[in-house]
């Protein structure tokens, strides 16, 4: 576990902030800059990590989460517009951009016309289970600067956080 540094790019906005305005609590900013921070370090580390392997993180997302509906590894579109929070129009990119590389596979539903199947093809199976080791391997690598305490702690608050903000279990869910 790396040491606790000294203070981080946060604490000289709210440093600067108290200097100019003492009578505001910045409270707050502090916990959204640092939330809002850290998901861009995060992003970053992710994109480049995915990088290596030739993908972006959001092709990552859509086979994990088309993984991870169990077998046949088919969703409906709709279905994956919703876990991947990304329009229609988004996805249908997105889509094109994976059938293309031979990842998934888009079908009719042959119950519902106006319903439209994403499906792993067998390579994006293969892919997907080489994938997610590497992927939690970064995790953990990301997540090394808190002890198992902090990040059980963490993960309970960001819950209580999503929770409160309105955000609510998925039966797709992204990764």
């Amino acid at each position: 576990m790396a040491a606790t540094p000294q203070g981080d790019g946060v604490d000289g906005i709210i440093r600067q902030w108290s200097q100019v305005r003492p009578d505001l609590d910045c409270s707050p900013m502090a916990v959204i800059g640092r939330l809002s921070r850290a998901s861009r370090l995060l992003e970053r580390a992710l994109k480049e990590h995915f990088a290596q392997y030739g993908i972006e993180p959001w092709e990552f997302d859509v086979l994990a989460t088309l993984y991870r509906s169990g077998p046949p590894h088919t969703v409906s579109a709709g279905e994956l517009s919703t876990a991947a929070m990304v329009s229609s129009a988004a996805l249908t990119n997105r889509i094109d951009r994976l059938v293309h590389k031979g990842l998934v596979d888009r079908e009719v539903d042959p119950t519902h016309r106006r319903r439209v199947l994403i499906s792993l093809t067998p390579a994006g199976i293969r892919a997907t289970e080489e994938l997610v080791g590497h992927h939690l391997a970064n995790e953990e690598r990301l997540l090394d600067g808190l002890a198992a305490t902090e990040r059980t702690q963490l993960e309970r608050l960001l819950r209580t956080l999503l929770i409160s903000l309105g955000d609510q279990p998925q039966t797709a869910a992204a990764d």
